[in-house]
């Protein structure tokens, strides 16, 4: 043991003289008998690097919540090192719901409309983590999310967790709303999720086999073969354009002897289907169905669902039960619990969804931004800000404006508050100097200065092109994109605003308003790189009933 004694206090003091050498195991085996010897000595370069990675400015905690358009398509064009990123969804996957009306119909298997989550974080650059759960609380006021995952998860077995944030992203959606009619939940199919879809392809199978027994009267046949729509929005419409094909292709050749009893209807409470979107699209939706045996009953609202039949009524409150085999409610989007708890802690509980500004903020919160189904973007009018406008336009303070330090703020006006190109737009006028001839109703001379009373008058009919968005993917996903880029460029919008003059303030916006641009096509329309046209096989009626709501 002391020729083991010696190398050990050998290679000690050779340690001790060589910093360079960061970790050393000596193995000395002596007659049988052995001795492990073991030291380790930090360089100055590696105390160099501890030094340095403990100054480095932490990176701000970025939360998620929600993985579908909205929050996806965030994810994938965000800069996933300038961030410490946490995702938290109750599922684990993307799915394009576009393509879920064909899911209903086999069209499309479900497996092939749906991505993994942690497959696209997995292409993202820097760390992203993600949790399945879902969130129950947020808490403004201390910066957390309070989530719950599956009960047993953790030592307590409630699954709870509390998740801290610097920036918060809201991407929810929304759930199906039933306006609490009584047994909708019961009785009606819903048309959200992957899980919706396969649930109305078995009811549909189920209703055509049952009709097809043999002991059925002709009467219980119809009963049966009585499929309904409620809602006359994009997914109803869709799905009544998708079943149709179905029951015309492919049940006429697997059950001959009940293809005529087959009958579909779509109920819509308003004066058209399809009502958010342009008009031509409405007329030829409308006509479309007209034509192809698609019964739509407009004016019509439900007041109750049984087991056997809808009950309805129309504007001349004319009572109608009309019995079913199977209703698909898609009467619009309803708030989430955790959404609506949110809006009453933050003041906005009269509202239907969370109330954003033009650059996805949440009103009245600095670092909380909500996009897709769950908020709707809060556009100001002209006319609440008329005076601050003419403020800022008037730079010699003379209480008059000319032509030309109204066109100097012009842009910046336009960018603020589109509804004046729009206005513009609308009625073929070349700028501002045709607005103003256009208030007055004769030329004006551009030399000629304006009193802030002229200037109303001149502005007081733009707001009326302010218009909501309507929900769906296309406008979540872009919602989403343009959120990330916001994101990437905060420390140099920061230093170096690129938006608008700030009417109710100094300088300038940090990034330009959210607007929603549609790149369009000679013979069709690219959404976020994905080529719709030409699209296969347009004599479908699904599918050009899905091309013309995607074209508006």
């Amino acid at each position: 043991m002391r020729f083991a004694s010696f190398i050990f206090d050998g290679v000690s003091q050779a340690l001790k003289r060589n910093s360079m050498v960061p970790k050393v195991v000596v193995l000395v085996a002596v007659s049988g008998g052995g001795l492990i010897a073991y030291s380790e000595s930090q360089s100055d370069h590696g105390a160099s690097i501890v030094r340095s990675s403990e100054t480095e400015p932490k990176k701000k905690k970025l939360v998620v919540l929600g993985t579908g358009w909205a929050g996806t398509s965030f994810l994938k064009n965000l800069d996933g090192s300038l961030y410490d990123i946490q995702v938290v969804s109750p599922r684990n996957y993307f799915a394009f719901t576009p393509l879920l009306p064909s899911v209903t119909c086999g069209t499309v298997e479900a497996r092939s409309i749906v991505e993994p989550i942690r497959k696209i974080i997995k292409k993202k650059n820097g760390e992203v983590r993600f949790c399945e759960a879902e969130c129950f609380k947020i808490d403004p006021v201390n910066k957390k999310v309070h989530c719950q995952a599956n009960a047993g998860s953790n030592l307590n077995g409630t699954g709870e967790f509390v998740v801290d944030y610097d920036y918060l992203v809201i991407a929810m959606g929304a759930k199906a709303n039933t306006f609490n009619t009584p047994g909708v939940v019961e009785h009606c199919h819903f048309l959200k999720e992957v899980e919706d879809a396969q649930r109305i392809r078995r009811s549909v199978i189920d209703s055509l086999e049952k009709a097809n027994l043999p002991n059925l009267s002709e009467e219980e046949k119809r009963k049966n073969l009585q499929f309904v729509i409620v809602g006359g929005g994009p997914t109803g419409v869709e799905f009544a354009a998708e079943l149709h094909d179905f029951l015309t292709e492919d049940v006429g050749k697997i059950y001959p002897n009940i293809r005529d009893l087959v009958r579909i209807t779509v109920v819509e409470a308003g004066g058209h289907i399809l009502s958010m979107f342009d008009k031509r699209i409405t007329a030829f939706a409308e006509q479309k169905f007209q034509r192809e045996g698609i019964d739509v009953k407009l004016g019509y609202k439900v007041t109750k669902v049984s087991d056997k039949a809808i009950t309805m009524v129309d504007r001349a409150n004319t009572v109608t039960d009309l019995p079913y085999g199977m209703v698909v409610w898609s009467t619009g989007i309803g708030t989430r619990p955790v959404i609506r708890s949110f809006m009453e802690e933050i003041g906005q509980a009269d509202r239907r969804a969370l109330a954003t500004d033009e650059w996805m903020r949440v009103q009245g919160l600095e670092n909380v931004y909500a996009l897709g189904d769950c908020a709707t973007i809060y556009q100001r009018k002209v006319m609440e800000d008329i005076s601050a406008i003419f403020n800022v336009a008037d730079k010699d303070n003379s209480g008059t404006l000319t032509v030309k330090e109204i066109q100097d703020v012009l842009g910046d006006i336009c960018e603020r508050y589109p509804q004046v190109q729009l206005y513009l737009k609308s009625r073929d006028m070349r700028g501002l100097v045709d607005l103003l001839n256009d208030a007055e109703g004769n030329e004006r001379k551009e030399n000629r200065e304006l009193s802030i009373e002229e200037f109303k008058k001149a502005l007081a009919h733009v707001d009326s092109q302010v218009k909501f968005l309507p929900a769906t993917a296309q406008v979540a996903a872009q919602q989403g994109e343009y959120l990330a880029k916001c994101f990437n460029r905060m420390k140099k919008c920061e230093e170096k605003p690129e938006g608008p003059l700030r009417i109710r303030g100094t300088g300038r916006h940090r990034f330009r308003p959210f607007s929603k641009i549609i790149e369009k096509m000679e013979g069709g329309l690219l959404i976020h790189g994905l080529d719709l046209s030409p699209i296969p096989n347009i004599n479908n009626m699904a599918h050009v009933v899905v091309h013309m709501i995607q074209m508006s």
